[in-house]
C-alpha cells in the first residue's frame, strides 16, 4: 500500500508520469496480493516453569494473544505470504492442540484450507526472566520441509520483549533479505 501511494505522491508533484506511477503501483498491489497462501497456526504457549496461579496464566494468555496478532499483521504486510482463512477449523485445530505434539496434524489442516504453506511456533517460558521463541515455515503437501526457521532468547517477561522478540524473527530470520523465496514455482 505504501508504494502506491508514495509513487503517487511523487506523480504529482512532477506531474508526467502518472500513468507510470499507476501501472507501477498496480503492480505493487498484484505482487502483495500474490504470496503465498499460508496457514498461520501462531504461537503455542510452553510453560517450564508449571506456574498455574489465574493471574500469571491470565497475563501469559494475554501476551499470546498480542504476538499471535504481530505475527498476523507481519504475515499479512510482508507480501511474500498471503493468510489464508483458518476459522471454518477452529473446532479442529483447539480439538488437536497443542499442535506442536500432534505429530504434523497441522498439515492435513492447513492443506484443506488452500495453503501450500504453514507457520507455527512456540513460546517457551524457562523462568519469569528466560523465555525462547521459536518459528518455522514448513511446506505443505507431505514434504513438511522446513523452508524458513528462527529462533531467539528473550529476557524479560513483558508486552515489549515479546513483541520485540517475534518482530526480531520476523524481519531477521523468517524475512530476511537475500533468502531464497517461498514458492519457487
Amino acid at each position: 500500500m505504501w508504494c502506491a501511494c508514495e509513487l503517487l505522491q511523487s506523480a504529482r508533484r512532477v506531474g508526467a508520469g502518472l500513468a507510470v506511477a499507476l501501472a507501477f503501483a498496480l503492480a505493487c498491489g498484484s505482487a502483495a496480493a500474490a504470496g503465498v497462501p499460508t496457514a498461520v497456526f501462531g504461537f503455542e504457549f510452553f510453560d517450564d516453569t508449571l506456574d498455574t496461579r489465574p493471574e500469571v496464566r491470565a497475563e501469559q494468555a494475554a501476551r499470546l494473544k498480542l504476538v499471535n496478532a504481530e505475527l498476523a499483521r507481519l504475515i499479512a504486510e510482508s507480501g511474500e505470504m498471503a493468510p489464508v482463512d483458518l476459522q471454518g477449523e477452529a473446532a479442529r485445530i483447539a480439538e488437536l492442540a497443542p499442535l506442536h505434539k500432534c505429530n504434523g496434524c497441522e498439515e492435513e489442516i492447513a492443506g484443506a484450507a488452500g495453503a501450500r504453506l504453514e507457520v507455527i511456533g512456540m513460546v517457551r517460558k524457562i523462568s519469569n526472566l528466560i523465555l525462547t521463541l521459536s518459528l518455522e515455515v514448513k511446506e505443505v503437501g507431505g514434504s513438511e520441509k522446513l523452508v524458513r526457521a528462527g529462533q531467539v532468547d528473550l529476557r524479560g517477561n513483558t508486552d515489549e520483549t515479546w513483541l520485540r522478540g517475534v518482530r526480531y524473527l520476523m524481519k531477521n530470520r523468517i524475512l530476511a533479505p537475500g533468502q531464497p523465496p517461498l514458492d519457487p514455482r
